[in-house]
């Protein structure tokens, strides 16, 4: 999907480049804030260039927390470690649990957006680690 088809479908706006945090990520991503609730649930549209992906991440949680990412335009990948990569379309919601160990990002030759929805809980904190390699991510079905 190209970027002109993709801002068309992106209903939540492509947003600003995502410079915080862009050493945590392979390739150009981009952040749009949407909203956040009194009890802390927060809403960001998360866009990824086509084959941009964040590194390997676990939120973690004594109690609660967790992340839920909702499809809302182009083709992307998320992988849980030890576990087959997913491909998510428009509509796809995945329930990602507090302490595992993942990924996520856009298909080699789609945009892809994402909302992330960052669940509240007990001494909760994000760890990034590794990259995910060029060597893996083209191993993946395209």
């Amino acid at each position: 999907m190209n970027k002109e088809e993709f801002e068309k479908l992106n209903v939540f706006g492509l947003g600003n480049p995502n410079d915080t945090y862009a050493m945590y990520f392979t390739g150009n991503s981009y952040l749009n804030p949407i909203a956040k609730t009194e009890n802390g649930i927060s809403f960001a549209n998360v866009t990824f260039e086509p084959g941009c992906r964040n590194n390997w991440h676990i939120h973690h949680a004594k109690s609660g927390g967790g992340q839920v990412l909702i499809c809302v335009a182009g083709y992307g990948y998320y992988q849980e470690e030890g576990k087959p990569v997913q491909k998510l379309s428009p509509g796809d919601i995945v329930v990602i649990p507090a302490n595992v160990k993942h990924w996520h990002g856009a298909q080699p030759n789609s945009w892809f957006s994402h909302i992330a929805v960052e669940i509240p809980g007990d001494e909760t904190s994000n760890e990034w680690l590794e990259p995910v390699t060029d060597k893996e991510y083209n191993k993946l079905e395209k």
